[in-house]
């Protein structure tokens, strides 16, 4: 840990995490459901869901290779994020037509782009050997308020209507903007940032070794989550006669096993060969367990499918971004760091959009049908990968062992 980092910095930090993401997810649960209130078809909601992706795969990657350069602005990006938060919150609060409600979301994705500097700064809490503890812990603090907003926002809405988890969001924007000016952010070395080109940080980010196949399982990773729970899951339930109020029970089954999963993995400090055949194993058992879940229709088998989703997911998002962050040299963390959040915000607009094709065409089940193939394609590219990464190994020990012989 950095010795300059007191406790007090890393309570700062997290809560102002905390905020960051209850800002943008307090009105997630109920978002779908409040979208076919208005109402909107199946294929706009899936749009509306999926926008909140696009300005992420716009964003993150440019402001990654920029704040690469200029990294003493990462934390008034960051800072910023909370601004737009607030703006967002109000024009989805006081809107209703499909062109402003849009613009709502797209803004919400703003925000959500500013994860990259917060990523980095905490990162640098942390010795380079602590990365996972460093993941694991902003993982809690993001998934901590995904939890909280699953748990009340149906009941909110049953009890005050949909307009207060939209006010939820405002607030928490807002103490997080004084909490995010309050961080401490550990001085960066700029010497070798103002050498490189911002077309060398491209260039030696986009062929880094290993990238592109760990950022291709985190976007069907993060598009099986906004198909489902963040997504398809409230409507899906909802068709099954299962009430706002009662949501809190799938809310609850899916969140506290993910919470668990990301602490466990901050805890602990695996190998990288055991990180990949754990990736393996848990992406098998999610593709199982989305065939299933066309199968459920009582709110006790949707939950329990729901709880297995989480834990594997809640496993699977802090070992990616675990290995993402300990990739780079210093030089190109932010670039990195931006390039992986971009493409897989790709998933978070495409699995919504997808979804409600599915939805419409085939039924609403059969969205999650859509999840079983894109955690099956998940896993594909997880197992090439292993294999390919033995094979460069057993290639790199014969060259050794040659080189020995002949010594």
């Amino acid at each position: 840990m950095n010795s300059d980092i007191r406790r007090v910095h890393h309570i700062i930090f997290l809560a102002s995490v905390f905020c960051f993401w209850l800002a943008t997810y307090s009105y997630v649960p109920i978002f779908s459901l409040y979208l076919e209130s208005i109402p909107f078809s199946y294929g706009s909601i899936g749009i509306i869901l999926g926008s909140y992706g696009v300005t992420q795969v716009l964003l993150r990657f440019p402001l990654g290779v920029l704040l690469d350069k200029l990294a003493t602005l990462r934390k008034h990006f960051y800072v910023g994020g909370f601004v737009v938060a607030i703006v967002s919150g109000f024009i989805l609060l006081f809107s209703s037509s499909f062109i402003w409600i849009l613009t709502g979301r797209l803004l919400a994705g703003v925000t959500a782009a500013m994860w990259v500097m917060a990523t980095i700064m905490y990162a640098e809490y942390f010795q380079s050997n602590h990365t996972s503890k460093a993941m694991g812990l902003l993982q809690f603090s993001t998934v901590m308020p995904q939890f909280l907003s699953m748990l009340t926002a149906g009941l909110l809405v049953e009890w005050m209507g949909f307009a207060l988890p939209f006010w939820a969001g405002i607030v928490a924007a807002s103490v997080g903007l004084l909490l995010a000016l309050s961080i401490k952010v550990v001085p960066s070395h700029m010497e070798t940032r103002q050498r490189l080109s911002i077309v060398s940080i491209i260039r030696s980010t986009v062929t880094m070794r290993s990238l592109l196949p760990i950022t291709l399982v985190s976007l069907f990773a993060h598009a099986l989550l906004f198909i489902s729970i963040f997504g398809f899951t409230p409507v899906y339930a909802g068709s099954q006669g299962i009430g706002e109020g009662a949501m809190v029970w799938i809310m609850t089954a899916f969140f506290v096993p993910h919470a668990a999963a990301s602490i466990f993995i901050a805890l602990i400090n695996l190998p990288p060969t055991l990180e990949q055949l754990l990736m393996i194993s848990i992406l098998m058992v999610t593709t199982i367990t989305f065939l299933f879940l066309p199968l459920a229709t009582g709110i006790l088998s949707i939950s329990l499918l729901h709880a297995i989703i989480g834990l594997t997911i809640g496993i699977l998002l802090p070992l990616l971004l675990s290995q993402i962050a300990s990739l780079p040299p210093a030089s190109l963390k932010t670039s990195v760091m931006g390039f992986y959040q971009s493409v897989y915000a790709i998933g978070i607009f495409i699995g919504p959009y997808l979804a409600g094709f599915a939805a419409e065409q085939f039924g609403l089940k059969h969205v999650f049908t859509l999840a079983a193939i894109i955690s099956f394609i998940a896993l594909a590219i997880a197992v090439l990968t292993r294999l390919r990464e033995g094979q460069r190994q057993m290639t790199d020990d014969a060259s050794k062992n040659k080189k020995l012989n002949h010594l």
